[in-house]
């Protein structure tokens, strides 16, 4: 090349095969990728979607006595959003969901800061102690506290002998919403004790520190330090709790062998449809019953996750 001549252009070497974005090693890769979440999502289809497509496709037909089962469209639920039974099932758990919720997680919020106060004696021994009846069944636990209720033959008849006063009866139809929220709360408070301590555990202890060396009293890091960096953890017990709340069906199913004249058949959404699809062979109707509760719930728990999320932005 000589002086002052310009340079010619150069050609930038081309990419091996091999190399490039859409080339066979970036296709093996995204193949691959499906390969590993494949199962799940097989899994997922299998016991998730199918079903509620299922519910969905039954819930747009109706079996008549004239004329078998027929097409009615959204007839089902137009009656369901009529029918008094499923309302007073659906009142009945907002108002256990509004006061047993709240208490169920005020108390895992209170033992939760206990243990990881650090002047717990004992804290292991307790973290077990109020974890262990979570792993109880629901059905025995539901079958051991019913007996305890008992008048005639329970805990509750055993105090009222020995003590010759009569004691409100748990299973009347006055206070079993109130003896079922006590099985409930002390099933699930070791359950969100764990998740308030797990994330407790992950505050950093030289906030603690700083804390104390600027003067702050226990009530005053409590507030300040330990409850916001539960706040996500409260949110995702919160939603749970909400879940299972709108869900609740073992409890009455086994107390109402024990309890026949204050837990009906519509006592829950959830025992209302079971009742509709094995005892009155009203499959449609029950799917329609399902999905309604179940668009009830996702839109409640969607609620209180955004205003989590807006609270802990």
């Amino acid at each position: 090349m000589t002086a002052g001549a310009p340079a010619a252009p150069t050609t930038p070497p081309t990419a091996p095969a091999a190399a490039r974005p859409d080339g066979p090693r970036s296709s093996a890769r995204r193949w691959a990728g499906w390969g590993f979440v494949g199962p799940f999502m097989a899994v997922f289809a299998l016991v998730f979607l199918a079903p509620i497509a299922y519910s969905l496709w039954l819930s747009l037909f109706r079996d008549q006595l004239v004329g078998g089962t027929s097409f009615v469209g959204l007839s089902n639920y137009a009656q369901a959003l009529q029918d008094p039974s499923l309302w007073s099932g659906l009142g009945r758990v907002s108002l256990f969901l509004v006061v047993q919720v709240p208490v169920m997680l005020a108390v895992a919020l209170f033992a939760a800061l206990a243990i990881d106060s650090g002047r717990l004696h004992g804290a292991s021994f307790f973290r077990i102690s109020i974890f262990m009846p979570y792993a109880v069944p629901a059905v025995v636990a539901a079958l051991m506290w019913g007996f305890m209720y008992g008048t005639r033959f329970g805990l509750v008849g055993n105090l009222e002998d020995a003590l010759g006063v009569g004691l409100p009866a748990p299973l009347s139809p006055d206070y079993v919403l109130a003896a079922i929220g006590n099985i409930v709360t002390w099933s699930f408070v070791g359950y969100n004790m764990l998740i308030f301590y797990s994330a407790l555990r992950t505050v950093p202890t030289s906030l603690y520190e700083a804390a104390e060396i600027d003067g702050a009293g226990q009530l005053r890091i409590v507030a300040a330090i330990k409850v916001p960096a539960m706040r996500g953890a409260l949110v995702i017990a919160t939603i749970f709790s909400i879940i299972g709340s709108f869900q609740l069906f073992n409890e009455p199913s086994i107390l109402a062998s024990l309890a026949p004249n204050a837990i009906t058949t519509d006592f829950t959404p959830n025992l209302y449809a079971y009742s509709l699809s094995f005892s009155g062979q009203q499959y449609n109707y029950a799917a329609t019953v399902a999905l309604i509760m179940g668009l009830v719930t996702m839109v409640v728990a969607y609620v209180v996750q955004l205003r989590g999320m807006r609270r802990e932005g």
